[in-house]
């Protein structure tokens, strides 16, 4: 009986590396935009809506010729908030960014670093 392998973490990808398999990577940043809607008995009044924004990370591995795809959260905030609060948003998730990609160096898996502005 075969044994299915499923990677969703990039902890399985590091794993591998580290065992000496060859990976490829490519990265790709998003901030994807959502609406939240208030009802009635929660905060905000129950037609009340506000945009939300989440960035995100897609990495796209290659581990022998199969393409698999991940998607990790970094970050997320209020469409339209203060300058201050973006930024430290942005600097949150780039500093998280930073800790992923340099676990995913040291296994050898090698990329072009992208971070959000």
């Amino acid at each position: 009986m075969s044994e299915l392998i499923v990677f969703n973490r990039l902890e399985d990808f590091i794993s591998l590396a580290k065992k000496g398999e060859k990976i490829d990577l490519s990265v790709s940043l998003d901030k994807q935009i959502l609406t939240r809607k208030f009802y009635p008995n929660t905060s905000g009044d129950a037609e009340d809506e506000i945009d939300m924004y989440i960035l995100s990370a897609d990495y796209v591995f290659i581990v022998g010729g199969v393409e698999t795809e991940l998607k990790k959260l970094y970050a997320s905030g209020i469409e339209g908030e203060s300058p201050d609060s973006t930024i430290r948003n942005i600097y949150v998730a780039n500093e998280r960014l930073k800790t992923d990609y340099r676990r995913l160096k040291e296994s050898h898996i090698f990329f072009a670093e992208k971070f959000w502005d």
